[in-house]
């Protein structure tokens, strides 16, 4: 896992919750790095679920809250980051179909050891979009939250369901219309 994915994460936790809260969740969990991270750092996913778990205990919130809200920290990120990427979609169903054959693309040029789920597109019109998420990490309501942001910035709205199609979260099915 890239390190900004972990670095935006604890930045997350530490404006919503406090450094102490950062604190607490680095030093319960066993990890490699010893809660070392930089963002162009590759790590073990085990490091973010272990960080993830104990804030989810710590907090009471579920892990998919946690990674929703996550998503919305992130796609900040992205904007401030990235502003070129966002500019070049000028609707959020098309963006959202170009994950799998351009903004992953781009991610790759950056990170080019990025392990990154793929989105599979089933059916696509105008108006809706229906896409399969693969991922050994399972962090779906990730996605969720970054689809979500990437309506909010079109000043759209959109109903989007998510249907495990694996119990343990590693394939599912987003079914997306925009209202």
């Amino acid at each position: 896992m890239k390190g900004i994915i972990i670095t935006e994460f604890l930045d997350l936790v530490e404006h919503k919750f406090g450094l102490e809260m950062v604190d607490d969740i680095i030093t319960k969990s066993q990890l490699e790095s010893e809660g070392i991270y930089t963002s162009v750092g590759t790590y073990k996913f085990s490091e973010m679920l272990q960080l993830l778990q104990h804030l989810s205990k710590n907090t009471g919130l579920s892990i998919d809250n946690l990674l929703l809200a996550y998503a919305e920290h992130f796609f900040g990120v992205i904007e401030d980051s990235y502003p070129g990427l966002l500019a070049t979609y000028n609707d959020p169903i098309e963006m959202l179909a170009s994950i799998e054959n351009h903004i992953h693309i781009e991610v790759q040029k950056i990170y080019p050891e990025a392990e990154l789920p793929t989105f599979d597109i089933v059916t696509k019109t105008d108006t809706s979009l229906t896409m399969i998420y693969k991922s050994s990490r399972a962090m779906h309501h990730f996605g969720l939250g970054l689809m979500h942001k990437v309506f909010e910035h079109f000043n759209t709205k959109a109903n989007i369901v998510l249907e495990k199609l694996k119990d343990d979260g590693t394939e599912v099915m987003f079914i997306i219309n925009k209202n």
